[in-house]
Order: C-alpha cells, then structure tokens, then sequence
C-alpha cells in the first residue's frame, strides 16, 4: 500500500515491481524479484518456467498488474502458478487504479482445492 500511495497509479507494472523491490528490502521481507519458478507434471520437472515477479519467504508468489481492474484471467494464472509450482500462497495486486486492489489466494494441501480467503470460501 506505501508504494501505491507514494506513487499513485499512473506507472507501469516495472515501476512499481521495482518500487516494491525497494520496500521489501526497507521493510526486511526476503524475497526474490523475477524468480525462475519452475513447473511440475506428475512430479517431473519440466524443461519449460516462468519468471515470478517476487516470491517473498520462498512460498508466496506476488504477481504485479498495473491495468483498470482485475480481469478472472489474471486469478486463473496465478491459480495456475500455484498449482504448477505446488506453492500453497499467492497475492494478486494491481497497482492501476486509484485504490490498490489486490486478492490473497491459498491453494489447500492437496493441491485440487482453490480458496479465496476474503470470499470465505
């Protein structure tokens, strides 16, 4: 919320990942900017990743949006991130609009079952 409120929402997404950088290191919050996550079939590895824009405590996964709002595509992909990477933790923010909007989302243990926390669901 500090860097949205510092830098409002007129930036693009690399802006704000590397104002987001700065904060985490101001605030001490580990993390790794544009991490190679890699992904899992039937517990091989594969050859093919993504780059994450942080994962922070080497679980959370933080994808980084600078649009109008938040469209069920973005949810799906970091909901595929999740279940590809097996990390259970995920935050969607979006820093394109004029209050942040972001979405906390957990995967359960077994890895089927999707939950968003604020839906009670």
């Amino acid at each position: 919320m500090a860097v949205h409120r510092e830098l409002g929402y007129d930036f693009s997404e690399p802006i704000y990942q590397e104002a987001l950088a700065v904060e985490f290191f101001h605030r001490q919050i580990p993390f790794e900017k544009e991490k190679m996550v890699w992904v899992y079939y039937h517990n091989v590895k594969l050859e093919s990743c993504y780059r994450a824009d942080f994962v922070c405590y080497e679980d959370v996964i933080v994808e980084l949006k600078a649009l109008a709002g938040f469209d069920p595509a973005h949810e799906a992909q970091l909901i595929n991130y999740l279940k590809a990477t097996r990390l259970e933790y995920g935050l969607l923010l979006n820093f394109g609009t004029s209050k942040l909007q972001y979405k906390r989302m957990i995967l359960s243990k077994d890895y089927k079952q999707f939950h968003n926390p604020l839906d009670g669901g």
